[in-house]
């Protein structure tokens, strides 16, 4: 089991504006291997925000035939550009893979 985080750094006090877009479901909760979901907010650090989109899979060949579909789908979309790109709360973001040694549930 792995645990996927993409840690975006988001400009102060704009973090709801992207928490916002991981609300409701996407097309990721039905994918095979998929098992969980976690956003996280941090809004105390100096000069910016930080959310965390974790996400859970059974492998990484599940994340990884996921991951692969995606850059499918986003060769074929538009990229912001212009007065739309200036206006992105997101600064930056990083990918972070982490194997899951162990995980209690409660009983």
């Amino acid at each position: 089991m792995i645990k996927v985080v993409n840690a975006l750094s988001i400009k102060k006090g704009r973090i709801d504006e992207v928490a916002v877009r991981f609300q409701e479901p996407k097309a990721v909760h039905t994918f095979e291997g998929f098992e969980l979901m976690e956003v996280l907010k941090n809004e105390k650090l100096e000069d910016h925000d930080e959310l965390l989109v974790a996400t859970t899979w059974k492998d990484h060949a599940s994340f990884e035939a996921w991951r692969d579909s995606r850059k499918n789908q986003k060769a074929h979309g538009s990229k912001p550009s212009g007065e739309k790109l200036a206006d992105n709360p997101i600064i930056d973001n990083e990918i972070r893979i982490y194997d899951i040694a162990y995980r209690h549930l409660p009983e």
